[in-house]
């Protein structure tokens, strides 16, 4: 439950670090003039944190950097000593160059040394990567975390620099909110279950989606979607199918010749002397209106007439000019409006001739079509023509088959679309009502963190904070840890670095205290804890540290001797043995690597 030790084949390049159950301090001091200034300096107290990663068996990343640098770590073995609930212990040894082939070794001793153990003395030797993670869980146990591996929530416990922008979202995690959110709604105490089935419903009803708009497409644009009205087509391409073919094993088309006949008097002929005379009848309104358009101008000119007046002598000539012109517009406004209307008739009188006029073409040729078939003599040249139409209508028929097949198979989508929506909102609302009586318990897992988590902040820089889960419109879950005023109102402060990582900080504290009786991890990892902090925040927070280790949760954390409160040289900060690895910037001696940096 608690790393014991960290230690490498090569002791002389890496001392070993012996954790204890408490408070482990790696610090790191900066004793050049020139470095002090500097925001990095590459001592390895950062790269701890990584290295217990890799004890922890993280996965094979190329930028990691033993893998970055093979050249120089290639050789190495590095061996990770954990402490079970039991008070147990098991080793786990991993090298560099063959990193996804694992050994383990259970004991009872603390802190030993396995650097030189023969392969025939471990427990489990050269096991291949994924079986060795699953055996690593299996002796941690974390029983808790179920049914979610040892690695999913370990970023909580150990939590490098990049994992303090975010409390809830860790680095590890993938960018989708299926991905951590369940995870940390079970540790949080909310039913996980529920919030993992949304979001699988959904994903479920996308891809049911995105089938059903490819059918649709394959559906020739969509034209037919109704089952009922292809079979109907498909009965009579059926019935004409039979008919066809039982002419031409009797080999009598007379039938046919009458039919086909019966057709061209009663229906072509018929439909052509129709569509001509209203063809007729829209070329002769035509006619018309593009008359009434030439014909509607008015030819009297006012100023004209007022010249006339005045030569004539008359009286009032200006008064009968300014009449003549307002009748003038008047007429003008009407005739206007008159004409927008006859243009507006002559267009549409063009779209119906111009439909006429196709519909027209067609007919014509499907009669010249008929009435050479009646005039055919040749009965060879009748049975292959009916031989080509009925390959036609059976390849009408395959496809109108085909299309059946899409239709009824989008017709099955539609009803499992509507079944997983009405399974999405019986969800959502079964994780708002538990989301609501999880936070308004005060003995419930979640109101526990809660009180935790602000009994922390509030102590370390005097201000409430508020631990709090909501949930969306669409019934996912929203987790935010906020600063509050005097008020109780959220104040912006959060957004801070400094004040950003005691959240992280005291969330990850209070997590671990709200599951002290279960099967879970009792661990703290935080580099660079005290930064941006002031003094007396600094104070606390170490306070805070030490009391959570006397509830039996080893905190491990780094920091720069810079980062120290101002003290008198005869009060350290830390005790003697609270530091367990100490770091300087003098020469190759005060690195985690005793080598040069890279």
């Amino acid at each position: 439950m608690k790393p014991s030790k960290l230690y490498t084949d090569r002791p002389a390049l890496f001392a070993a670090v012996e954790f204890a159950p408490e408070l482990n301090v790696v610090m790191a001091q900066i004793r050049l003039p020139e470095n002090q200034d500097r925001d990095t300096h590459n001592l390895g107290k950062t790269t701890l944190g990584r290295l217990l990663d890799f004890g922890f068996l993280a996965g094979k990343d190329p930028k990691f950097f033993l893998f970055r640098h093979e050249d120089r770590f290639g050789q190495f073995v590095f061996f990770l000593e954990i402490e079970l609930l039991d008070g147990t212990y098991v080793t786990v040894r991993r090298s560099v160059a063959e990193q996804s082939r694992i050994a383990f070794k259970k004991h009872f001793a603390r802190h030993q040394d396995f650097s030189t153990l023969a392969d025939r003395e471990w427990d489990h030797m050269d096991v291949p990567f994924d079986r060795a993670k699953e055996m690593l869980d299996s002796y941690l146990d974390w029983r808790t975390l179920k049914p979610w591996p040892y690695r999913k929530g370990l970023g909580y416990f150990l939590r490098s620099q990049e994992d303090f922008g975010d409390v809830f979202h860790l680095r590890r995690f993938a960018n989708s909110h299926a991905d951590w959110k369940p995870f940390l709604a079970h540790i949080l105490g909310f039913d996980a279950k529920l919030i993992a089935e949304l979001y699988e419903k959904e994903a479920a009803l996308t891809e049911m989606e995105t089938r059903s708009a490819n059918i649709r497409q394959e559906l020739s644009g969509g034209d037919i979607e109704d089952a009922g009205k292809i079979d109907g087509i498909l009965l009579l391409k059926m019935q004409e199918i039979e008919k066809k073919q039982a002419l031409l094993d009797s080999f009598d088309f007379r039938s046919e010749d009458k039919s086909q006949t019966k057709t061209l008097v009663d229906k072509i002929d018929e439909k052509i002397a129709a569509l001509n005379a209203r063809r007729y009848s829209l070329m002769a309104n035509r006619k018309k209106i593009v008359a009434s358009l030439q014909d509607d101008q008015i030819l009297f000119n006012p100023d004209e007439a007022a010249e006339l007046f005045q030569e004539a002598g008359m009286l009032f000539g200006g008064q009968i000019k300014r009449d003549f012109q307002q009748l003038i517009d008047f007429n003008k406004a009407i005739t206007e409006e008159r004409q927008g209307y006859l243009i507006e008739e002559r267009a549409d009188i063009d779209v119906e001739l111009k439909a006429i006029n196709g519909e027209l073409n067609t007919l014509g040729k499907r009669r010249a079509e008929m009435l050479a078939f009646l005039s055919e003599t040749d009965t060879f040249a009748k049975y292959r023509r009916f031989t080509s139409e009925l390959v036609t209508l059976r390849a009408d028929v395959q496809s109108l088959q085909r299309q059946r097949d899409f239709v009824h198979r989008l017709q099955q989508l539609r009803t499992d679309i509507r079944s997983l929506q009405e399974d999405k909102v019986h969800l959502q609302s079964a994780i708002e009502a538990d989301v609501e009586m999880k936070s308004a318990t005060a003995d419930s897992l979640f109101s526990a963190i809660r009180l935790y988590f602000n009994e922390i902040v509030e102590e370390v820089i005097d201000s409430k904070a508020l631990l709090n889960v909501s949930v969306n419109r669409l019934g996912h879950l929203e987790f935010k840890a906020e600063l509050l005023d005097e008020a109780g109102n959220a104040t912006s402060a959060d957004r801070g670095h400094s004040y950003r990582k005691l959240l992280c900080v005291a969330f990850d504290l209070a997590l671990i205290r709200a599951h002290l009786g279960e099967a879970f991890p009792r661990f703290a990892y935080h580099d660079g804890v005290l930064e941006s902090l002031d003094d007396r925040k600094k104070e606390v927070l170490i306070s805070v540290l030490r009391r959570y280790t006397s509830m039996g949760i080893q905190s491990i954390v780094t920091l720069i001797d810079s980062d120290l409160p101002k003290r008198a040289a005869d009060q350290p900060f830390f005790e003697k043995d609270e530091i367990v690895l100490l770091l300087h910037d003098e020469d190759e001696s005060g690195r985690l690597f005793k080598m040069p940096s890279w």
